[in-house]
């Protein structure tokens, strides 16, 4: 295992997590008509909280609530993506899981956090450096990604000298910015942007020397579940063909310190992480039974 973040020790919303010995689960809920992985099944607002729900039921920690996708497309209005997202943050409140919120709009960002939203993720790295702002007026935490593209633009053909090198010093830059806004360690979070303006290869590159960016010491979040460089690795998969390389992605990943995952397939990444965690030590089985002493099975 890479090694412990900095700040391993975690308060975010209502819980605790020790990210030295432990691996959050966070689900993804988009409120979106054509969103990347379930083309707007979660789109009306029941569906989408009973999705919530599901993903607790499932053993999720955390629940991402996404009113626009990053991919390219017209810009979404602020008042009709925070209609979007806050009633889902509102259904969920005092529900003991973390309730984060998928914006790059400051001002979405601040109706959620009024709302109960814990985390703001944003996906363009701070573009708008208001974000830091309203976020160091808060209690919620931030996390920072990697992407090149302005919001909603496309980002033909990227190319980089060096991926790895240039994510961290992007990573770097942008938490250098959110503390200088007022944001402190403790509610900082990163993530390298798998595919997010960038080939396969570079995100390979990215996963395979993901320890390079564990090293920043900030707890470390992957999105990476039923990506674009997933299903071309395996040979043209579609994305709901892509459930087993995922998770063999996401085990490799927390072997070089990612701490927090993004996922859509919650139940599954649940089982792997708690085996993972059961493996290292850091969580005891769930029970014992096989070739134990008569005595002492359940």
């Amino acid at each position: 295992m890479s090694p412990v973040p900095l700040s391993a020790r975690r308060r975010i919303g209502p819980r605790e997590f020790d990210f030295s010995r432990q691996v959050a689960v966070m689900a993804i809920v988009n409120r979106t008509p054509d969103s990347f992985y379930d083309r707007g099944a979660t789109f009306a607002l029941d569906a989408a909280v009973d999705a919530a729900r599901t993903a607790l039921e499932q053993g999720a920690d955390w629940i991402d609530i996404g009113g626009a996708k990053f991919a390219p497309g017209p810009p979404i209005p602020v008042d009709e993506e925070a209609e979007r997202v806050v009633p889902v943050v509102a259904a969920l409140a005092g529900s003991g899981a973390v309730i984060s919120v998928d914006t790059f709009h400051p001002e979405v960002a601040r109706r959620a956090i009024a709302a109960g939203a814990h985390v703001v993720n944003d996906t363009t790295g701070i573009h708008d450096p208001a974000m830091a702002d309203v976020v160091a007026d808060s209690d919620a935490t931030l996390v920072v990604t990697h992407s090149r593209a302005a919001p909603r633009t496309p980002y033909p053909a990227p190319s980089y000298d060096d991926v790895v090198a240039e994510v961290g010093a992007f990573l770097r830059d942008r938490v250098g910015l959110a503390q200088a806004h007022g944001v402190p360690d403790e509610r900082l979070v990163i993530d390298p942007g798998h595919d997010l303006n960038k080939n396969t290869l570079h995100s390979l590159e990215l996963t395979r020397r993901l320890d390079e960016i564990a090293a920043i010491g900030l707890p470390l979040l992957v999105a990476l579940s039923n990506k674009d460089f997933i299903g071309e690795s395996l040979g043209r998969r579609d994305r709901r063909d892509r459930v087993a390389g995922s998770l063999a992605a996401a085990v490799y990943c927390i072997g070089k310190g990612a701490r927090i995952l993004r996922v859509h397939n919650v139940r599954e990444t649940v089982d792997a992480v708690r085996m993972v965690e059961a493996i290292e030590g850091w969580r005891a089985p769930a029970f014992l039974e096989h070739n134990m002493p008569a005595e002492e099975r359940p």
